[in-house]
């Protein structure tokens, strides 16, 4: 590629900014840090002096560019509507080009986790391998940074012992045998290795709604981790690897928010001309999230309260790449509402991100949670029983600030709470 290849590819969204600072009121990064690096406006003002040739990418730069969660509160609030999430990524992107990926993401993101087969095998050895991480502050200080942030105490969940894709079938046929739609169900890795009973909380809800049922064994990551990093070129072979498992299905149901909004973003993302960006489109147009398909399919009257939920109050946390990347917001509302017997209130800030952002809460942990406090308050204030999202990723980074604030409250995934027996 040329000279600044990626970098120029978003230069129209670099040029959009008017320098106004109305970013700073919503950036969680900044609103902790204080510093003008931190925020959309900073960021892109550096991005625009490599353009002009006036900075290189330092490893002081290439650190302000990590530190952004792509939560998108600036992009949705900002007066001109700047795309600073793409110029966040597109200089990422960039620094691979320019300074490689580095080592060990190399290795993990283009040997591992491009390879699902490959993937689930380091994640058995993982699992055997996860309590025995170091807990003090002294050997853990040894660790490669992303090993960091699996000890302090953190509470992140086991690897489960058996994944999702031994415990399901290919094909769920639907009782009347007359199948009106063939949904493939795009499983994630949380629901694969870490969350596999709400990949099959989603199959049997699906199941309920009379549809055919398809688990293709060969779909992959979605790639939103590996984007995010800037590794484009990994992310779009698992983009291609994705389209042709779920080439025989109607349309492509996910559970993650995160998952969901990447699937439908392929085009934006990844397409490098005309003809690759109609096929990644008509695969994105496939694609629903969860929530969406239930809203859209299923009388939401017809839908039964889980009895160990009877009589709690929920609330629900919006998931960035749910609400602000698919602009899906009333749909689990409405799901929650329709649960006879939940007693549903909204918290405070619902839609502010928890502050996992992906790799960011491994890289800048103690960030994390200055920015997951905030969220924490807004559920203290709720006072609900139990927090509900439709994100794993969100899900883990909920319960470890829950629990280590010692609240009582409890989080679950949406799909828990409907009743499919």
């Amino acid at each position: 590629m040329g000279e600044l290849a990626e970098l120029k590819r978003v230069q129209e969204f670099v040029d959009q900014c008017m320098k106004c600072g109305f970013c700073t009121f919503f950036c969680p990064v900044y609103q902790e840090e204080k510093v003008e690096t931190s925020v959309a406006r900073g960021k892109n003002y550096l991005v625009k002096l490599v353009l002009k040739g006036e900075q290189g990418f330092t490893p002081e730069l290439s650190k302000i560019i990590g530190k952004c969660l792509l939560c998108k509160r600036c992009v949705v609030n900002c007066p001109a509507k700047a795309r600073i999430d793409r110029v966040v990524v597109a200089a990422r992107a960039q620094l691979v080009e320019e300074k490689g990926l580095g080592l060990l993401k190399a290795l993990l993101f283009r040997r591992i986790m491009a390879d699902r087969k490959k993937f689930g095998r380091l994640l058995r050895i993982a699992r055997s391998l996860q309590g025995l991480l170091p807990r003090t502050e002294g050997k853990i200080r040894h660790l490669p940074d992303f090993l960091k942030a699996l000890g302090r105490g953190r509470n992140i969940p086991e690897l489960s012992r058996v994944f999702l894709r031994e415990r399901v079938k290919e094909v769920y046929s639907p009782e009347a045998n007359t199948p009106k739609l063939k949904v493939g169900f795009f499983t994630g890795c949380a629901m694969e290795f870490v969350y596999p009973e709400l990949g099959l909380k989603v199959i049997e809800t699906l199941r309920k709604t009379g549809v055919e049922i398809h688990v293709p064994r060969s779909q992959n990551c979605c790639g939103a981790a590996i984007y995010a990093s800037g590794d484009l070129e990994t992310a779009r072979i698992l983009a291609y690897k994705n389209i042709e498992a779920m080439k025989d299905v109607d349309m492509v149901i996910s559970g993650c928010a995160t998952c969901s909004s990447t699937l439908k973003h392929y085009k934006e993302y990844l397409a490098r001309d005309e003809k690759e960006g109609e096929e990644f489109e008509r695969f994105s147009r496939k694609v629903k999230d969860l929530t969406e398909f239930l809203v859209d399919r299923v009388e939401l009257d017809g839908l039964r309260l889980r009895g160990e939920f009877q009589g709690k109050v929920a609330t629900w946390h919006d998931p960035c790449h749910l609400v602000r990347y698919q602009d899906i917001k009333d749909q689990p509302r409405r799901i929650l509402r329709s649960l006879k017997g939940l007693n549903y209130v909204e918290m405070e800030g619902a839609d502010l991100c928890c502050g996992m952002g992906g790799s960011f809460s491994v890289y800048h942990y103690e960030l994390s949670k200055r920015i997951a406090e905030r969220k924490m308050d807004s559920i203290k204030q709720a006072n609900a029983d139990i927090v509900v999202t439709a994100c794993p990723g969100c899900m883990i980074q909920l319960l470890d600030n829950i629990l280590r604030c010692g609240m009582p409250q409890r989080v679950h995934h949406i799909v828990e709470l409907i009743d499919t027996d």
